[in-house]
């Protein structure tokens, strides 16, 4: 059978770790995005906003 008795609020808890774990990797691979990445949107952001600002027309 089994070592000998079983805590269950130890197992409860366990289990609800393994869960929460899972559901962050499951998030983690969604919406996650590497350094890199985040640097390269960056960059492309603050070039785009120059191009925007050097077409602006002046205000009178």
């Amino acid at each position: 059978m089994s070592e000998g008795p079983v805590n269950l609020n130890r197992l409860r808890k366990e289990r609800a770790r393994a869960a929460k774990k899972a559901r962050a990797d499951e998030n983690a691979a969604r919406f996650g995005r590497t350094k890199a990445q985040k640097a390269e949107e960056k960059t492309a952001f603050a070039r785009a906003r120059a191009h925007l600002d050097a077409h602006r027309r002046e205000e009178e």
